[in-house]
């Protein structure tokens, strides 16, 4: 036992000191981790440390492969094409309502199979899993309704904090955390559907091309990593921005990396302002401001910023030219409805017994668009 204390701390040590640890090293060592045979102060300082240094492509891949080989409910989906993903890593500091949700809405009402991964908020005020909640999805499920519902609805979340999804330990870990870690990065893309599309976005701009490089590292087929930033640079969001610029790193289907930058009016778009997009009330107001985006009530900034952020996902799976078009598209498809009413697909399917929340969405839908 002491063997291993030591031979943990030297690797924590290293951390600290800025040296990165080999593929095989992370996922022995988060092995333990996931097994609790480190004390909970070791592995704190693992976490910190890591997080603090910064991840490498091989240290997040090898912490992922733990996570995923140990810990996470396996399910495949029996649908025809690839599944995609997306979410946002938290840990930005412009703390904006949950766009990657009412995009990847967004997304599936134009036929993308859409397997989300997601958790409570940790470092934001309202996560992807809270606001689904609220609007009636059951996030507490079995991994085989959402698979269900991923073939039914076309749409599904995995509750990244449930032990019924991670059932040995990252539901313990992350239920004693209020900080952003590694974990953020890597315990997302721990999809028990194993995506091989995904668009991600990540809290600072250092990490756009580390993403892309850890997501072909573990065998995503196409990946947009993205980092938007506000007006004058100086803050950033893990979302595509409509306030200013957006860093993006591109991996395409044959294994190559594009990095290259975005600008709303390049893309036709309107220059948003900040106070627009950040989170503003509690869950139900934040659930009756969703369900008038995906209604085509909501004309403003925060229609622009989803209907951008969706654009990746058009893009990326084909049924968009480029994330102009893709802007478009996703413009025309909430002017149509059918995004609220994919939203009421998915409640009807990821719920054992969902007339009592169908009833709940209802209500909340008339509140919205009476308003």
């Amino acid at each position: 036992m002491e063997e291993s204390l030591r031979y943990f701390g030297a690797r924590v040590d290293d951390l600290i000191k800025g040296r990165s640890l080999s593929r095989q090293d992370s996922r022995e060592l988060f092995t333990q981790i996931l097994k609790n045979e480190q004390p909970d102060l070791q592995q704190g300082a693992f976490l910190a440390a890591m997080t603090s240094k910064g991840a490498t492509p091989e240290e997040i891949a090898g912490i992922w492969e733990a996570i995923y080989e140990i810990d996470t409910v396996k399910v495949l989906p029996e649908v025809e094409g690839p599944l995609a993903e997306n979410c946002g890593t938290g840990m930005d500091s412009i703390k904006t309502f949950n766009i990657s949700t009412a995009a990847s809405i967004v997304a599936a009402a134009d036929g993308i199979r859409m397997a989300k991964h997601g958790a409570r908020a940790i470092t934001s005020k309202c996560g992807a899993v809270d606001i689904l909640e609220a609007l009636g999805v059951d996030v507490e499920c079995d991994a085989s309704l959402v698979k269900r519902s991923i073939e039914r609805a076309g749409i599904g979340i995995f509750n990244g904090m449930s032990d019924k999804v991670h059932p040995s330990a990252l539901s313990r870990i992350l239920s004693q955390i209020r900080f952003g870690t590694i974990l953020n990065i890597a315990g997302s893309l721990a999809n028990p559907a194993l995506p091989s599309c995904g668009v991600r976005g990540v809290y600072s701009r250092e990490m756009v091309l580390p993403i892309a490089r850890a997501m072909r590292e573990i065998g995503y087929r196409r990946a947009i990593v993205v980092h938007g930033l506000s007006a004058d640079g100086g803050h950033g969001m893990d979302e595509i921005s409509t306030l200013g610029e957006t860093l993006v790193a591109e991996l395409d289907e044959g294994g190559e990396i594009l990095e290259y930058t975005l600008h709303p009016k390049d893309l036709g778009m309107r220059i948003g302002r900040q106070s627009a997009i950040l989170h503003h009330g509690d869950r139900k107001s934040e659930a009756l401001s969703l369900l008038r985006i995906l209604a085509g009530l909501d004309r403003g900034d925060r229609r622009d910023i989803v209907c951008l952020n969706a654009s990746a996902l058009l893009y990326m799976m084909g049924h968009a030219s480029d994330l102009k078009e893709g802007a478009e598209m996703a413009g025309d498809l909430l002017d149509s409805e059918r995004p609220i009413r994919k939203l009421r697909a998915w409640v009807a399917e990821q719920n054992s017994d969902p007339k009592e929340r169908l009833e709940r969405l209802d209500d909340l839908t008339n509140q919205a668009c009476s308003a």
